[in-house]
């Protein structure tokens, strides 16, 4: 692939592989969004009294990946609480499912209530009261999650909107032992005492929480969606430096870009992003502890992307965390060799892969000019187009123009690593949603699965 076919933008990626065959995703995902279009296809519907609407496409509103065993819970876990986990949708549907982890959890997890509600507001516990509902699992209101496990509700019907706020509930009597969590939220959540499930007021949640604790997804039934984005990252995706609760991280920039551009008539795919951010990770290295806390991008793709719902295109957004946590230097060949395992992986479910340059970070203490020939090195085989189907170079767009070791001060959290608000948003802006006669689709066109 040349260079000029390594810039290719995301939605001309994805008009590619419609172009190439719509057969090709067959078995994308654990679930590719068709067998559900008759709802009653899932056994445990006629079960449950908010039985789904029959029509729609199966796909990721929201997601996060479990990251880790949550401190301070190992004796008690979250016994006797209601965890109110607010989560922001990417695209709306008509009926709801959830899937809750207990990865990191030594103890069955025993969920006596579940619930789903559209938010009464920003910033608020409380639930608009006739969207209020009780999830159930194989069509009862309990569920025994086990040590390493997760579980999905049933389908519920319920009208979740795009860009709002979810209030996702559980009630747990008892304790199972460490939370399994993801700890930079940037989103405020809940926490009541007794089970409060099925509360709309929000006044028993008194104790505010940054973390998301056991729901791992929101999928939605939806009519404006055909398919699911998956962003894999760092702290980068996580967004660990953008304004919390405002949703400013590059994938819900990215997310409203695309919906924007559709509503004006452009003539680009319908689908919603999804963020697998983990601040701290890496492509070749786990954290510690078995289960391992914070997972390597390898070892974790298969969970975090092929198991998402209705995945159609990867973004990759990964390595700055191996360049500067090895004490050693890194070895650019190690990273960039990882990296294309994980597009292998991809390309065995026929998906495609939009790969990141990985930005500067000068004037970030683990700054060497080592490191920074390593980082100049993996950029040079993204760029070259040898390691991903389609590059977005956020180091190029954000990079200071009289100092290109360095983040343009503009878009600078003031770490020297980490955007701001203004740099998330201009992360978003690297792809290049240009028109469909751009010459670039022929390029595209000529991708191939390896």
């Amino acid at each position: 692939m040349t260079r000029g076919r390594g810039y290719a933008l995301l939605a001309v990626v994805v008009a590619a592989i419609v172009a190439l065959s719509t057969a090709i995703y067959v078995g994308v995902a654990s679930d590719n969004g068709t067998r559900n279009r008759n709802a009653l296809a899932d056994g445990r519907v006629p079960n449950n009294p908010a039985a789904p609407a029959s029509t729609g496409t199966w796909v990721g509103t929201w997601s996060t990946s479990p990251a880790g065993a949550e401190p301070g819970t190992e004796t008690t876990g979250m016994a006797d609480r209601s965890v109110r986990n607010v989560v922001h949708t990417s695209v709306g549907g008509t009926s709801a499912r959830v899937t809750l982890s207990n990865l990191y959890g030594q103890s069955p997890l025993n969920i006596t209530q579940a619930s789903i509600a559209v938010a009464a507001g920003s910033g608020t516990p409380a639930a608009l009261a006739d969207t209020m509902r009780q999830l159930t699992f194989n069509g009862g209101p309990a569920v025994v999650v086990p040590p390493g496990g997760q579980v999905m509700s049933d389908a519920v019907r319920i009208a979740i909107p795009h860009d709002a706020d979810v209030l996702i509930t559980t009630y747990t009597p008892t304790s199972s032992g460490p939370v399994t969590y993801h700890p930079h939220a940037r989103q405020t959540s809940y926490v009541a005492r007794g089970d409060q499930a099925r509360d709309v007021t929000g006044t028993p949640y008194t104790e505010e929480t940054r973390y998301w604790r056991y729901v791992t997804a929101l999928d939605v039934l939806s009519n404006e969606s055909d398919g699911t984005v998956v962003a894999l990252g760092d702290s980068l995706t996580d967004g660990i430096t953008s304004t919390s609760g405002a949703n400013r991280r590059w994938t819900d920039v990215l997310s409203d870009r695309l919906r924007a551009e559709i509503a004006a008539g452009r003539d680009l795919p319908r689908y919603s992003v999804v963020n697998q951010g983990i601040s701290g990770n890496r492509v070749l290295t786990d954290g510690l502890g078995r289960p391992a806390d914070n997972p390597s991008g390898l070892n974790r793709f298969a969970r975090d992307v092929l198991q998402r719902t209705n995945v159609k295109v990867v973004v990759i957004d990964l390595g700055v965390n191996d360049i500067l946590r090895n004490p050693r230097l890194a070895d650019p060949d190690a990273i960039v060799g990882g990296l294309r395992t994980m597009v292998g992986q991809a390309h065995a479910r026929g998906l495609k892969v939009v790969g990141a340059t990985l930005m500067p970070f000068y004037g970030h203490r683990g700054y060497t000019d080592a490191r920074e020939g390593v980082r100049q090195a993996i950029n040079a085989e993204i760029r070259a187009g040898r390691v991903f189907d389609a590059v977005v170079d956020f180091d190029a767009a954000l990079r200071d123009p009289y100092d290109p070791r360095r983040l343009r001060p503009v878009y600078d959290s003031g770490d020297h690593l980490h955007p701001s608000d203004q740099g998330y948003a201009r992360m978003a802006q690297a792809f290049d949603l240009g028109r469909a006669e751009d010459t670039r689709l022929q390029a595209a066109l000529h991708l191939r699965v390896a």
